[in-house]
């Protein structure tokens, strides 16, 4: 037990793990897990489901919890030394479960299995493995075999070295600034710039590409240079316009050209044909179809959306010809004189504790769990740890555990941008001690820290985002089901996984809601209900363009997985579908599909349609809870109660529109996300 990630007792002992432990872990758990596999597929073993989850998948969920572990602090905690043990790793890691599930062996058994013997949910989980098997080349044989084999290694290094660029080119800008560039941006910005400058031993202020800093400069700050210097910076990263140390331009064709010939060697013309095999949509053709009708409804109002932009930065900014670092500044002025209000404004009622406060509540509301405290072993100052429980069905009896998660809000350097769930564990009936394990999860965002004895201050969107996440991971953690292959996340379609997480930020729009999270930083005093009727008016101000920003993406990924050749420059593929339907172009110069992680090394590849996707599905569910409020505008608790069982607890164990319709009693519609968004009309 001297290496932490051999104790398996409770949970990952995040605080004591170091990069000198993961190659003699990965030594152990590795030869546990193959002579699992042996044993397995051994041909007296019996093709029975408990059999082979007590032996097989006991020992590579070991193998899995301590590589998660390892993954997850190579994310949040990047060092040079657990850089090097990380990658040193992958290829061992990744030749293992690559080998794993293509052993034509082990998919035979998983064939041979009973399906009479089989309750429904691991009558879901064997129809999945067998997919997955087939996907994961267990019928290929001889060189095509160890091609692919050869193709998902060679993948993996690239995606993480996609990731490392990513980051090493965030992380290595800086532009101090002086007090005659600063004018406009937040003090709490200011204040913190100011801070990270003298850290550094130098004059004047500090803004970096890390979104709290690299947002607010965009947004509010006066001095169109600054905001051009910053733009490019960003818009250039991790390409050949920056430091071509971190370009990712041959990476990007590198991971084209694997997956295009790991499709083809699967039988399949192009790799979006595979991504889409376990997903709900049906072909490339049919999501490529509805991200042209979504950008068709969206148009017109984008099109509005920029005309109001160059009219205002005319006539009350002087700006005759906006540039891309203008737009930015020039919606957040338009938006201040439409609606009589600012986000810096609103920012300044949303502490970070009093924000979670009121997530929590509308939860335990809701979802009828209450969410407190708990300990455990994390890797950096600013993360918490939580349990979430759920009061006992007989009288008198301890609350049940439900699930538990970290919360890691605050940006860094180290850690990756963005925000994003992941699990620790699954909720699982353990086939080798016949105990529940709880599911675990993690909740990952990069707001911006408390300065000078204050606390965070969100904005609304890291409201939003923070909902979001956590959404996922109520999806993880209220799950009912006991297959871990199809509890919680696990096993739902990808463009369905969303609908949970789009779901819960409704609740950010809710004056009930977000009544309850709100504290002026400095007074107390509540946000004013005439300021969130403000923002109420204000919330699908220029959804139009952000409808086509998210349509471009989505079309771009599924046609880049599709058609394009992969040693071809992908850019005019990118100019092909901005033309198609985009109103707004970015200069020449800009590169940010060279930091798409979502794509490039996030598991979103032809697959980042999926938000749009399941924004329908997620719309059309909250149309549920709208048309459930009560007299004083609270949401329905039985409503709530209905789409917990239907949606949360179901999990994977079965498909997402059986799901859907358990709770909502018909087919997903367009029409309420049309409505939610301003675009009914």
């Amino acid at each position: 037990m001297s290496n932490p990630l051999l104790d398996f007792t409770a949970l990952p002992l995040f605080d004591r793990i170091r990069p000198d432990d993961v190659a003699p872990a990965l030594d152990v758990l590795l030869a546990e897990a193959e002579t699992a596999l042996e044993r397995v597929t051994a041909p007296d073993f019996p093709a029975d489901w408990k059999a082979l989850a007590s032996t097989l998948d006991v020992a590579t969920e070991r193998l899995g919890t301590a590589w998660g572990a390892v993954s997850h602090l190579n994310s949040v905690a990047d060092t040079p030394e657990l850089r090097a043990a990380y990658n040193a790793a992958l290829p061992r890691v990744t030749e293992f479960w690559t080998r794993l599930g293509a052993d034509e062996r082990l998919y035979a058994k998983y064939k041979a299995i009973d399906p009479s013997a089989l309750d429904a949910e691991q009558t879901q989980a064997r129809r999945n493995a067998v997919r997955n098997f087939v996907l994961s080349g267990a019928e290929l044989q001889g060189a095509d075999r160890e091609r692919f084999a050869a193709l998902q290694e060679k993948q993996a290094e690239a995606s993480q070295k996609f990731s490392e660029h990513a980051l090493d080119a965030t992380d290595a800008f800086a532009h101090y600034a002086d007090e005659s560039e600063i004018a406009g941006i937040p003090a709490d910005v200011r204040q913190a710039a100011r801070a990270a400058a003298e850290a550094d031993g130098k004059p004047g202020y500090k803004f970096t590409l890390k979104l709290p800093s690299y947002l607010p400069v965009m947004q509010f700050a006066d001095n169109s240079a600054l905001r051009r210097v910053l733009y490019t910076a960003y818009a250039t990263r991790a390409s050949e316009q920056g430091d071509p140390k971190f370009d990712n331009s041959a990476l990007i064709r590198e991971i084209l050209a694997l997956r295009k010939e790991e499709a083809q060697l699967l039988g399949y013309p192009n790799f979006a044909e595979v991504s889409l095999v376990p997903k709900m949509a049906e072909s490339p053709a049919q999501v490529i179809q509805f991200l042209r009708d979504l950008a068709a409804k969206a148009r017109p109002y984008a099109e509005q959306d920029l005309a109001d932009m160059r009219a205002f930065a005319a006539e009350k900014l002087g700006l005759a010809d906006p540039q891309a670092w203008d737009w930015p500044y020039v919606s957040e002025k338009l938006k201040e004189a439409r609606y009589s209000f600012s986000e810096q404004e609103v920012k300044e009622y949303l502490p970070a504790p009093k924000v979670l406060a009121g997530l929590f509540k509308i939860v335990e509301t809701l979802f009828e769990v209450s969410i407190r405290k708990d300990s455990a072993p994390v890797w950096h100052k600013d993360v918490e740890f939580y349990r979430i429980e759920r009061a006992s069905a007989e009288a008198g009896g301890a609350p049940a555990l439900v699930g538990q998660f970290y919360l890691d809000p605050s940006a860094r350097n180290g850690k990756r941008g963005g925000a994003w769930m992941d699990d620790v564990r699954a909720r699982w009936l353990r086939p080798d001690t016949g105990r529940l394990q709880t599911p675990v999860a993690h909740l990952v965002c990069n707001f911006a820290s408390g300065v000078g004895g204050k606390p965070a201050l969100l904005t609304h969107d890291d409201v939003i985002t923070l909902f979001h996440e956590f959404g996922h991971g109520l999806h993880h953690m209220l799950t009912q089901v006991n297959e871990r292959d199809v509890s919680g996340i696990s096993g739902v379609e990808w463009d369905a996984v969303e609908l949970p997480s789009q779901f819960m930020e409704n609740f950010c729009w809710e004056w009930d809601v977000l009544r309850h999270m709100t504290s002026q930083v400095d007074t107390g005093a509540p946000l004013p209900r005439e300021l969130f009727d403000k923002m109420l008016r204000a919330k699908n101000f220029q959804s139009g363009l952000a409808t086509l920003r998210q349509i471009e993406f989505s079309l771009f990924d599924m046609l880049l997985h599709t058609d394009h050749d992969p040693a071809a420059d992908f850019m005019p593929l990118l100019d092909q579908v901005r033309d198609e339907v985009s109103v707004m172009r970015p200069p020449a110069f800009s590169r940010s599909m060279h930091t798409f992680s979502h794509i490039f090394a996030g598991g979103y590849a032809a697959g980042y349609y999926s938000y749009k996707w399941a924004e329908v599905l997620s719309a059309d569910a909250y149309a549920a809870f709208e048309e459930t409020l009560g007299e004083d505008g609270t949401p329905s608790a039985e409503t709530g109660r209905r789409y917990r069982t239907a949606i949360l607890e179901a999990g994977g164990s079965r498909p997402a529109m059986e799901s859907f319709k358990a709770f909502r009693g018909r087919e997903p519609s367009l029409n309420a996300l049309l409505r939610h968004q301003g675009m009914a009309g």
